[in-house]
């Protein structure tokens, strides 16, 4: 069987696997060894954030929670889509903190700027504030979990509507990677405008793992690390990884480049008014997610050429098709792919490249999906 489940069934990028390899000596523990000092120092060079304060958790639903339960009074809640991971995904652990999920009907995977504004003035205008949670971080993902991507404009108008209520802004990037090639978002812009913001590795080419970059600082999350059992005792492992990923990629071919830069063009016309990032990548992080991008593109492209819809226009690593059952169970005679609802009377199949996807894998996709014709 050929794997397009999802983005974390292989182990991890082999310059990961050597990092983790090579990392068998002797070193100071629960994060403060050198191999995690390079990979934050590399990680702020990346944001071009010098005074960020940046940690290593090995999972995202840890990490979420950590940084919410740090960041919010015992009376607060956190602002997040209906779709967000932390309100469908995460079997409460955000309420298991104490913290309500005050929760927005999804656009396509996102909340914007106007929703968080109503929601603020409901709560405001409601004369009975001590008997609600009170609203004061607002939560999104970049990428969403339909592979949809928030545009830099929509950032910058979330940031402003945060600042003008007085919420905190956190972006969960536990797919960040496939989302900085396929949105004009970059680390810098996240860096400048939200007040938290993850690195996701698990999905993006590392064992485990995610790097969380607070760009203004937080004081105590250490104490809240190991409160919630994710101060790691041999963190170096953690650092090993993100050190790797956020060093400089292999050279790419200029056919290859050239293939890279087409198909995020491809992708911005799939979603009109968001930007693709199309520079070169300066990380193997940007490097290996970009290449995931393109090959999702592929699918996409065979799915419509067949005549097969998609739910969503994704510029992402993950592609949602429109499938009859007998389509579905045709494909899935040779590949692993995942439903994911109903939707008008067609089943909504999620096919996810990763890192590592191979061009021969997908090929032999493109193909039986021509067969459907």
């Amino acid at each position: 069987m050929i794997h397009f489940g999802n983005d974390y069934h292989r182990s991890a990028h082999p310059r990961v696997l050597d990092a983790i390899a090579g990392a068998g000596g002797a070193y100071a523990g629960y994060g403060t060894d050198e191999l995690c000092n390079t990979a934050a120092a590399r990680i702020r060079a990346a944001c071009q954030a010098p005074n960020a304060e940046v940690h290593f958790m090995v999972g995202g639903t840890q990490a979420n929670a950590t940084i919410i339960a740090h960041r919010l009074r015992p009376w607060e809640g956190v602002i997040a889509a209906d779709s967000g991971h932390i309100a469908t995904h995460e079997t409460g652990a955000i309420e298991h903190t104490g913290h309500k999920v005050i929760t927005l009907p999804n656009q396509l995977g996102k909340i914007t700027a106007a929703q968080v504004r109503a929601c603020m003035d409901e709560y405001r205008a409601s004369g009975v504030e001590e008997h609600m949670p009170e609203p004061a971080l607002v939560y999104i993902t970049q990428p969403t979990e339909f592979g949809t991507a928030y545009s830099r404009a929509e950032l910058v108008a979330l940031r402003a509507v945060c600042d003008e209520y007085g919420l905190g802004l956190f972006v969960d990037g536990a797919r960040l990677g496939y989302g900085l090639s396929a949105s004009d978002i970059t680390l810098p812009d996240l860096a400048a405008l939200v007040d938290v913001f993850t690195i996701g590795g698990t999905k993006c080419g590392a064992l485990f793992g995610e790097a969380i970059v607070f760009p203004a600082g937080a004081p105590r999350f250490r104490n809240a690390m190991k409160q919630s059992g994710g101060l790691l005792a041999k963190g170096w492992f953690l650092g090993a990884q993100f050190a790797a990923l956020f060093s400089a990629p292999p050279t790419v071919s200029a056919d290859a480049l050239a293939e890279s830069n087409a198909t995020c063009t491809r992708a911005q016309a799939a979603t009109p008014g968001n930007e693709v990032n199309s520079a070169a990548a300066t990380t193997l992080y940007e490097q290996i997610c970009a290449r995931a991008n393109a090959q999702a593109q592929r699918i996409a492209e065979a799915f419509r050429a067949a005549g097969i819809d998609m739910l969503f226009d994704s510029p992402t690593n993950q592609q949602f098709a429109l499938l009859t059952r007998e389509q579905e169970d045709k494909l899935s005679q040779d590949f692993v792919c995942q439903f994911f609802e109903e939707h008008e009377g067609l089943r909504v199949v999620r096919f996810c490249t990763a890192w590592s996807t191979e061009e021969g894998d997908v090929d032999k996709l493109c193909a039986a999906i021509s067969a459907l014709k």
